[in-house]
């Protein structure tokens, strides 16, 4: 069966009328054309065309040829909840016939290639947490629920219901599409939220955190309510993460269970060679895993109104401790807790999966689990720093120009530029900026 006639077959068999074929830039800005369905074996044959520095952050110029977004059948994904005879499909842009080496979603197959090459299949899942605000009469944010005041109010069951509405039609647009949406919260800061689905291989997770981050913010705008990833809208409350949940299989085997360790957390050489890998390139990691000015605000944190910031500072491990930057809450996984809400999650997990890699093929040992801080290098203080470390890192380099050479230092500059353009106290500039940027 050719790519046209199964992506024709499954908008079909769906119902539907348009399709948005849909990619991101090295910044995760989701970007789309509306394909109706008359059109749909000329997009699964052809792609469809972009003038790709109107895209954004993307590595073209005015004068480029076009960028072609290819899509991805396999990605195919009915959205009916927000519009009749809607669907998404995730694409790899193209230029001139080639995979674009600075697509994300091209970066993470590479990665994926090389893992492959090693003998393993990388399993990830995401916890995708969000605040639901509105703006107040001065243009600043507050929480869109009026009532969402408590000091600590992680959990409340009424902060919840008085949310159900946006809750359950998220939850049921997840599990419609077969997610295995299976727990949704109250987060630690006044009007933030988590909603969570099953683990999968890994780039079906990146796109399914893409396409969530979409949902959320229609959803929430059709109940007149923003819903933003900024890491740190507010400067006294928690802010938002995207934890990484990580594990590695070989051919049908879980690697990273093992009996008789020693150490306590049940895990095997490779894990532990997966853990070493993380923390040696944590600093040059957190560029890709906090890529805004604003992501600092969120680590650099000391206190919140709940006491606790649930950000690491440094390059540690341990066990079902969520201080430390990898936490180990089973003998499954490995959590990674460095990343937020501005992270691209296609370079994130490259990144992880690149480290996390390294370490294996090295043989790297992380040490003793919960050494402490002074066991573990400190986290850069500011995306300059960050940068710097990831420049600095041929390891991590190498993951952006993993499709071909030259990404890593277009994002370098990127970031640096980004830096020198703010980076003070929360602004109200900088709350316009990032509020619905991811």
């Amino acid at each position: 069966m050719s790519q046209a006639t199964e992506l024709g077959r499954l908008a079909e068999a769906a119902g539907v009328r348009f399709v948005l074929a849909l990619f991101v830039d090295l910044r995760g800005k989701p970007c789309a054309k509306l394909v109706p369905v008359e059109a749909i074996d000329a997009l699964a044959t052809e792609g469809v065309g972009f003038a790709g520095y109107a895209v954004g952050a993307i590595g073209q110029q005015p004068s480029d040829p076009d960028l072609m977004a290819v899509p991805d059948p396999a990605s195919f994904t009915p959205v009916p909840f927000l519009k009749p005879g809607l669907a998404i499909v995730h694409c790899d842009p193209h230029v001139e016939g080639k995979p674009w080496k600075y697509a994300p979603r091209v970066i993470l197959k590479a990665m994926l290639a090389r893992a492959a090459e090693a003998g393993f299949q990388p399993w990830v899942g995401a916890e995708v947490e969000y605040f639901l605000v509105e703006r107040d009469g001065r243009g600043g944010l507050k929480p869109a629920d009026a009532l969402d005041v408590a000091a600590q109010p992680c959990y409340d069951a009424r902060g919840v219901t008085r949310m159900y509405e946006h809750l359950t039609a998220v939850s049921t647009a997840m599990n419609e599409l077969g997610w295995g949406n299976y727990a949704n919260d109250h987060e630690d800061g006044n009007g933030q939220f988590e909603q969570n689905f099953a683990y999968a291989e890994a780039l079906t997770t990146a796109d399914r955190v893409i396409t969530l981050r979409y949902l959320l913010t229609m959803l929430a705008e059709q109940r007149g309510m923003t819903a933003t990833f900024m890491p740190k809208p507010f400067a006294d409350r928690t802010g938002t993460g995207l934890h990484l949940h990580m594990s590695l299989t070989a051919g049908e085997e879980r690697v990273f269970p093992a009996s008789g360790d020693d150490r306590g957390l049940g895990l095997s050489p490779i894990a532990y060679g997966f853990v070493a890998g993380v923390l040696e390139h944590a600093c040059a990691l957190q560029a890709l895993l906090a890529p805004t000015v604003n992501s600092y605000k969120r680590t650099g944190a000391v206190s919140t109104a709940s006491g606790a910031s649930w950000s690491p500072k440094f390059a540690t491990y341990g066990g079902n401790d969520r201080t430390h930057y990898v936490r180990v809450p089973d003998d499954q996984r490995v959590e990674l807790r460095g990343g937020d809400g501005s992270a691209n999650p296609y370079l994130a997990i490259a990144g992880a999966l690149g480290a996390g890699l390294d370490g294996i093929a090295r043989a790297l040992d992380p040490g003793r689990p919960g050494a402490g801080e002074a066991k573990g290098d400190p986290l850069p203080r500011t995306l300059l720093d960050a940068v710097a470390a990831f420049e600095a890192d041929d390891l991590l380099t190498g993951v952006l120009d993993a499709a071909g050479g030259g990404v890593a230092s277009y994002f370098a500059q990127l970031k640096r530029d980004e830096f020198f353009a703010w980076h003070s106290a929360v602004s109200a500039w900088e709350i316009d900026q990032y509020l619905t940027a991811f």
